[in-house]
């Protein structure tokens, strides 16, 4: 049986589309070799490995309100918006507990994708275990000028979605033939080049390369999407996405809009289950 690969894409707050696939798959048991996270598809891909059916959902929702979670006056602050110690220590240590035996456990590979501010090339880490090795997936979800530069084992990283949104050639890299690619924007969406390049290299001044990888963000994403088509054409990629264009931003705090967003994603991953099945050789 060829093995599986899941790939998570970012997105921020839209990212709770992808928590609510993955408790459709927690639910049904649905195991792959390999999950590849970036950014907020990081943290939902630690759950889901952790097998804690809702706890992405909780761990979202119910401190959007809570200005340590998400604020501007983080960002005056700490220099983040999401208040990084808030999401990395005490959510998990204390108000929504991860399961760290369990995630131990896991036959999964764990990968996690950040960007090397120096180089601007993807940075690629396999976490085993979350105690220790959770600045990476803190580095992986901190969006550049809203979030600071995470410095860890000589590495200076930022958000992987800066250097590959979407790691599907990476996973076919590490053999992993057949993927499912769950995304956060809907069939239509392409992505435009970031505005206020001139901002962006005035706050990045030091790190040309990074400057660089986000001008430029926006043709690596496409080429990206382009390949995932190609390969859910092929029969190489089974991709569950939003059917519509999304209206969330990734700072988004109604409650309303994120929780519809989640329904979505546990209701079109339900309605493709024979379908994945198939896919992946198991029905």
């Amino acid at each position: 049986m060829e093995k599986i690969g899941l790939i998570l894409e970012g997105g921020g707050m839209r990212g709770i589309y992808t928590a609510g696939v993955l408790d459709f798959f927690i639910e049904k048991d649905i195991e792959v070799d390999i999950v590849i996270g970036v950014s907020a598809g990081s943290c939902h891909g630690a759950s889901y490995l952790s097998r804690q059916f809702k706890r992405s959902y909780h761990a979202t929702l119910d401190y959007i309100e809570d200005k340590e979670y998400l604020s501007f006056r983080n960002l005056i602050k700490t220099g983040s918006i999401f208040g990084m110690d808030f999401i990395f220590n005490k959510i998990p240590n204390e108000l929504n507990i991860f399961d760290h035996k369990t995630f131990n456990k896991s036959k999964s590979k764990f990968i996690v994708v950040t960007t090397n501010c120096e180089s601007g090339k993807a940075e690629y880490f396999e976490l085993k275990d979350m105690n220790k090795e959770i600045l990476y997936m803190q580095a992986s979800s901190s969006i550049p000028m809203f979030a600071n530069i995470v410095e860890v084992d000589g590495y200076k990283l930022v958000d992987g979605g800066i250097a590959d949104s979407i790691p599907i050639e990476y996973s076919l890299s590490q053999g992993y033939k057949k993927n499912i690619v769950i995304l956060t924007r809907d069939e239509t969406y392409k992505k435009d080049k970031l505005k206020f390049i001139p901002i962006i290299k005035s706050r990045y001044r030091e790190y040309p390369k990074l400057v660089d990888a986000m001008e430029n963000r926006h043709i690596n994403y496409n080429k990206s999407l382009d390949l995932v088509k190609k390969l859910e054409d092929t029969g190489d990629a089974f991709v569950i996405r939003p059917k519509k264009p999304v209206k969330i931003s990734q700072l988004e705090k109604n409650r309303e809009k994120l929780n519809q967003l989640y329904e979505d994603g546990y209701n079109d991953a339900k309605e493709v289950y024979n379908d994945i099945l198939k896919f992946m050789k198991k029905e």
